[in-house]
């Protein structure tokens, strides 16, 4: 797709947590967490409550470790700063600065600093909040301020649509630990004690409202652990792996919302990428291009909000070797709260080891705990040569039977029937061949009933996990229109573009 040609699709996650503030782990442990899956990061520092509810008893828990958090991010930003810039790497890993900011009037956002200068800003609302960042802009600090979590009821630290400008806030994160917040019926309902999504507050409300903003995903994971799989992150388009690069996408609205694996989206309309906002025109010329981390379900078209066209997950009976494969591998299951230290070896004899996309995950905490775990940066992997992967991680069962503890790695194949996928899982030989992985998923346990266990899932060929379509759409009036697009895997990971605006 042309509109993509000089762009490059980097994944990050732009709000996480760790020590520095209420949550857990270090920030040394969040970067290494980080640094294994992403291509850049924001661990974000909890740092100002202007309008937090003191007279509230029922909330004093709430309020003393809110305050115990500020407390410490102020003591330990200095250090923070450096150790952000320690792992700033232009061309493989860009490191940011950020803080959050909490409201109930206005909701909560994140700032994100293009500079290690950035500061503490203890604003009493919006309008001192956008001052401040025009001063410390002025003096060569440039920063988003990234609202969050914004489904949650206005006055109930909710987006405030009201109060919203694009000014710092190009975009607004819709998905996280706290669920999705793309509409009242998306997938990922918000179940945190906070309450659940209001209409008013979603990012469709929005949109229709007339705001031109971006969508982006993040965990707000607060055991350092960026890019906890699952949970939210954003993919951007940009022209390089540097903080400049990465900002300028965002500030252009060239990324999109994803839960965990790594989607390649292409959406253009007449030629332009998403997040552009086109003059009017009578006849939109639309292409839509997804590459998938699995089988794709349905990639939906929505035009202002309404879905118009929907592709559905391409026939079985395409050729499986016309072109790669992807087999992920599952390691977990057990005993809850019991951990298990896994240490794999997979190798490809007789085809290619094309690429490889860890899927690890931390330890979901998005509240305070009452101790810390014993580890919070408990996985590495590895290319061993052209034809290996190693890898090491931690499982501690499924907290619940619909919540997952385990930790997956996809290899991307090239191959036949007979191409075969051999190794070790803690000691214990096993192999498949891409045939046999073809007709049904594998998986074997490393003793007996009810010990921890793995899964191969099912090979899946590129006819099943690509999938494109094109679409003339006349204007059906003289407003200004949006689209949208939506993907779902079977393994029902998500992407969400920002929009394309016409008119």
């Amino acid at each position: 797709m042309t509109a993509y040609d000089d762009l490059h699709l980097f994944t990050g996650d732009l709000h996480s947590h760790c020590n520095i503030g209420y949550g857990h782990g270090s920030i040394e442990d969040s970067y290494r967490n980080a640094r294994l899956q992403l291509d850049f990061a924001c661990v974000t520092a909890h740092s100002w409550w202007a309008d937090m509810p003191e007279a509230d008893v029922r909330l004093a828990q709430t309020v003393a470790y809110h305050r115990a958090g500020f407390q410490r991010t102020a003591e330990t930003w200095p250090a923070f700063r450096e150790v952000v810039e320690a792992n700033h790497a232009p061309g493989r890993f860009i490191s940011f600065l950020g803080c959050e900011w909490h409201s109930m009037a206005y909701g909560d956002h994140h700032i994100v600093f293009g500079s290690p200068a950035g500061e503490i800003i203890p604003a009493a609302d919006l309008d001192e909040m956008r001052r401040e960042l025009r001063t410390l802009a002025a003096r060569g600090v440039p920063a988003l301020l990234i609202p969050h979590h914004i489904g949650y009821r206005r006055g109930y630290r909710g987006i405030n649509w009201d109060a919203f400008t694009p000014e710092f806030s190009p975009v607004v994160e819709i998905m996280s630990m706290h669920g999705c917040s793309e509409s009242d019926e998306a997938a990922c309902p918000m179940l945190h004690t906070m309450g659940p999504r209001d209409g008013a507050s979603t990012y469709q409300h929005g949109l229709a409202a007339g705001h031109i903003v971006g969508a982006v995903g993040s965990t707000d994971h607060h055991s350092a652990h960026p890019g906890s799989y699952g949970h939210g992150r954003v993919a951007v388009w940009a022209d390089a792996l540097t903080r400049d690069g990465i900002l300028a996408a965002l500030r252009a609205r060239r990324c999109y919302a994803l839960t965990g694996d790594r989607i390649d989206l292409r959406f253009s309309i007449n030629g332009a990428p998403l997040g552009s906002a086109l003059p009017p025109a009578d006849v939109r010329e639309i292409a839509v291009e997804v590459r998938g981390g699995a089988a794709l379900d349905t990639i939906e078209l929505l035009h202002n909000n309404r879905v118009i066209e929907r592709w559905r997950g391409a026939d079985a009976t395409v050729s499986p070797w016309a072109a790669p494969l992807k087999v992920c591998l599952e390691v977990g299951w057990g005993e809850k709260g019991h951990n298990v230290d896994w240490d794999v070896v997979l190798a490809v004899t007789g085809g290619r080891l094309l690429g490889v996309e860890p899927r690890f995950r931390g330890h979901d905490v998005v509240a305070p705990q009452a101790g810390d775990e014993e580890c919070y940066a408990f996985s590495r992997w590895e290319r061993l040569d052209a034809n290996a992967v190693h890898f090491a991680t931690r499982t501690w069962g499924n907290p619940t039977t619909t919540t997952a503890g385990t930790q997956a790695i996809c290899l991307e194949l090239a191959g036949d029937a007979a191409t075969r996928l051999h190794g070790t899982i803690n000691g214990i030989p096993v192999a498949a061949t891409l045939g046999e992985l073809l007709a049904a998923s594998s998986a074997g346990y490393l003793g007996g009933f009810l010990t921890p266990a793995h899964r191969f899932h099912r090979a899946v060929p590129a006819g099943r996990f690509a999938g494109a379509f094109t679409l003339r759409h006349r204007a059906p009036g003289p407003r200004r229109d949006w689209y949208t697009v939506r993907v779902r895997q079977i393994n029902d990971q998500w992407a969400w573009s920002s929009p394309v605006w016409v008119g």
